[in-house]
C-alpha cells in the first residue's frame, strides 16, 4: 500500500484523540477527525474539538477544521489542514473507505465500533478485545505497558486515578459536585491559589485544592453531571504544558503509529 495516501478516520476529538491525529498527521497520513456536535473535552487546549465550535483549532502547528459535509474533506486536505465533522456515528467511512480507524473516544466500552469498519481498526484502552472486536488494542493505562500494542486480549483496566504532577493527583482535578450548568469566569492558562473558587455548579462553589495553572477546563455554561471531571489544575504553574501534548498521550499516539506500520509498511 502507498503509505503516502493512507486514510486514518479517528472517532473522537477529545485529548487522546487529538495527540493521535496530531502524530499520524505529521507522519503525512491523510487523516479525519469525527466528533458530536457538542464536544465536552476538558482539556481544550490540545484537542482538536474545539473545531467544532469554533471553525478551526491548532495545537502544535496542526491545525484542524470543521467540514460540514464529507465532500470537504479533501479540499481541507489540499490545505494541509485536518478535517473534522460532526458525526458521531463515523458513518462517512463509507464514503472514505479508511484503510485505518481509530476509535479513540476512550469510553471503557465499545460504541460501536466493528473489526469490518476497515482493514485496521483499532482500539484505544478499556472497551476493545483484540481479534473480536478490533484488530488490535492500544494501552493508555499509566503503566509500564502504556502505549504497547496488544494484538491478542484487552487493555489494563482502568485505574480512575489521574496521572501525577508534582506527587499530586486527585487533589489536581475538579469534577462536579452535582447536576446542573458549570459557571466559569476562569481559563485555560489562568493561575489560582488554593482556596480560589474555580467555578461552580448548580450555585455550589468549586475551590481549587491547590494553587497553579488551570490546565484544562470544560466550557463554561455547559450542563454536567454528578462526578463529571470539570478541569485540572497544574502545580508546575508552566503555562505552556496547557497547549502542549502530554508524553502519555504522544505514547499512546506512538503505539497507534507502530500498529500501522505493523499492518502496513511491508
Amino acid at each position: 500500500m502507498d503509505l503516502a495516501n493512507l486514510v486514518v478516520l479517528i472517532r473522537g476529538g477529545g485529548e487522546v484523540a487529538s495527540g493521535v491525529a496530531h502524530k499520524l498527521a505529521h507522519a503525512r497520513f491523510r487523516v479525519c477527525m469525527t466528533e458530536t456536535s457538542q464536544p465536552l473535552a476538558v482539556s481544550r487546549g490540545v484537542a482538536f474539538c474545539e473545531a467544532i465550535y469554533d471553525g478551526e483549532k491548532e495545537v502544535e502547528g496542526i491545525t484542524a477544521k470543521r467540514v460540514e459535509s464529507p465532500g470537504q474533506i479533501a479540499g481541507v486536505w489540499r490545505q494541509n489542514k485536518l478535517p473534522i465533522i460532526v458525526d458521531p456515528d463515523a458513518l462517512v467511512k463509507d464514503m472514505l473507505k479508511p484503510a485505518v480507524l481509530v476509535d479513540a473516544l476512550m469510553s471503557k466500552q465499545n460504541m460501536g465500533t466493528k473489526i469490518s469498519d476497515a482493514p485496521l481498526v483499532i482500539g484505544l484502552g478499556p472497551g476493545f478485545q483484540a481479534k473480536e472486536e478490533v484488530h488490535v488494542v492500544v494501552e493508555t493505562n499509566n503503566s509500564e505497558r502504556l502505549g504497547r500494542v496488544i494484538t491478542e486480549g484487552k487493555a489494563e483496566e482502568d485505574t480512575g486515578i489521574p496521572v501525577a504532577i508534582g506527587g499530586l493527583t486527585e487533589e489536581r482535578v475538579l469534577h462536579s459536585p452535582s447536576d446542573g450548568q458549570f459557571l466559569t469566569d476562569k481559563d485555560i492558562g489562568d493561575m489560582v491559589a488554593a482556596g480560589d473558587i474555580v467555578a461552580s455548579v448548580a450555585a455550589q462553589p468549586l475551590k481549587a485544592e491547590i494553587g497553579g495553572v488551570v490546565r484544562a477546563l470544560l466550557r463554561n455554561g455547559t450542563v454536567v453531571g454528578k462526578g463529571a471531571k470539570l478541569g485540572e489544575i497544574d502545580p508546575s504553574g508552566d503555562k505552556e504544558a496547557c497547549y502542549t501534548i502530554r508524553p502519555r498521550v504522544r505514547a499512546i499516539a506512538g503505539g497507534v503509529l507502530e500498529a500501522i506500520l505493523m499492518r502496513f509498511n511491508v
